[in-house]
C-alpha cells in the first residue's frame, strides 16, 4: 500500500513538473493549491548572469517534502541560494516551512540597498530638474527606472503570492507552528513592494514635472516670439506703405527721406518696446 501511495505521489509530482518544460515569461504565474500538494512556478530576477537573464524554477510541496525544479539557471545562483537555505538549519530542526522561508529571504536579500540606491538617484534627478540642469536623456533615464521598478514590483508580488498561499495553508500540508517563518518573510516582501510602489510614484511625479518644464519653456519661447512679432510688425506697415508705386510721394524726392524712414522705424520699434515693457510682456 505504501508503494502505491509513493507511486501516486511521484506521478502527481511529474504531472505538475511537466508544465515547467516551457519557462514562464511572466511574473505572477499563480499558485496551484491541491488537496495534498502545492505547486508554483517562479521567475527570479537575476542581475548576475552573463546576459542578465532571469532564472526559472518550480516548487512542488507536499507534507514534509519540497521538490525544487531548476528550469533555467545560467550562473547557478538560484541553486546556491536553495542549497544555502537547506544548510541554514540543523537536520533535527529543519522543516519545509523553514527552508521555504529561508529560500524566499535569499531571493530578495540585499534589495533594500538596491531600492535605496534608486531612491538616491531619483533625488539627484529631482535636484537637477529644479536647478534646470537636466540633460536630453533625463526622460529616457526615468523611463528605464520606471521599467526596472515595475519589474521589481511584479517580482515581489509573485513571491508574496507564494508566501501568502503557504500561510493560508488551505490544504493543511504545512505545520502551523512553523508558518511564522514564512509569515515574517511575507511581511518583509510587503514592505519591499510598498517601497517599490512609492518609488514608482516618485518617477511618475518627476515625469509630470519634466513635462511641465518642457511646456513652460515652450510657452516662454512662444511668448518671446509673439512679443518680438508685435514689436516689429509696424515695420511691415512702413515697408508696405513706402513700397507702393504712387507717382507723387513727397518723401521720394526729399533728400532726407531715407534717413527719415530709418528714424521712423527705430522710433516705432522703441515705442512698442516701451509699451511692451510697461505692459510686462517681457
Amino acid at each position: 500500500m505504501k508503494k502505491v501511495v509513493i507511486i501516486l505521489a511521484m506521478a502527481a509530482a511529474l504531472i505538475a513538473v511537466s508544465s515547467c518544460k516551457n519557462a514562464n515569461a511572466l511574473f505572477r504565474s499563480g499558485v496551484e493549491v491541491h488537496d495534498d500538494y502545492t505547486f508554483t512556478e517562479l521567475r527570479i530576477l537575476n542581475e548576475n548572469g552573463k546576459e542578465k537573464s532571469d532564472d526559472y524554477i518550480a516548487l512542488y510541496i507536499k507534507r514534509n517534502l519540497m521538490l525544487v525544479v531548476d528550469i533555467w539557471d545560467e550562473d547557478g545562483s538560484t541553486k546556491e541560494k536553495c542549497l544555502a537555505a537547506v544548510k541554514k538549519y540543523s537536520p533535527k530542526t529543519v522543516s519545509c516551512e523553514k527552508i521555504l522561508a529561508a529560500f524566499l529571504d535569499s531571493l530578495f536579500a540585499g534589495d533594500y540597498k538596491v531600492l535605496g540606491a534608486i531612491d538616491l538617484d531619483l533625488a539627484e534627478q529631482e535636484e537637477k530638474l529644479f536647478e534646470k540642469k537636466s540633460d536630453k536623456d533625463f526622460n529616457l533615464h526615468l523611463l528605464r527606472t520606471k521599467k526596472l521598478l515595475t519589474k521589481r514590483y511584479s517580482y515581489y508580488s509573485q513571491l508574496l503570492d507564494i508566501a501568502e498561499a503557504v500561510c493560508e495553508n488551505s490544504n493543511g500540508i504545512f505545520v502551523e507552528t512553523n508558518l511564522n517563518y514564512v509569515d515574517n518573510a511575507a511581511k518583509r516582501l510587503a514592505r519591499l513592494r510598498e517601497d517599490t510602489a512609492g518609488l514608482k510614484n516618485t518617477v511618475e511625479h518627476l515625469q509630470d514635472a519634466y513635462s511641465s518644464c518642457i511646456d513652460s519653456d515652450t510657452n516662454h519661447t512662444m511668448k518671446v516670439l509673439t512679443v518680438l512679432t508685435s514689436i516689429f510688425s509696424p515695420l511691415t506697415i512702413i515697408v508696405g506703405w513706402y513700397g507702393m508705386n504712387f507717382k507723387y510721394m513727397p518723401e521720394l524726392a526729399w533728400k532726407f527721406g531715407y534717413l527719415y524712414v530709418i528714424i521712423l522705424s527705430i522710433t516705432t520699434v522703441l515705442i512698442f518696446a516701451l509699451i511692451g515693457k510697461w505692459k510686462k510682456w517681457f
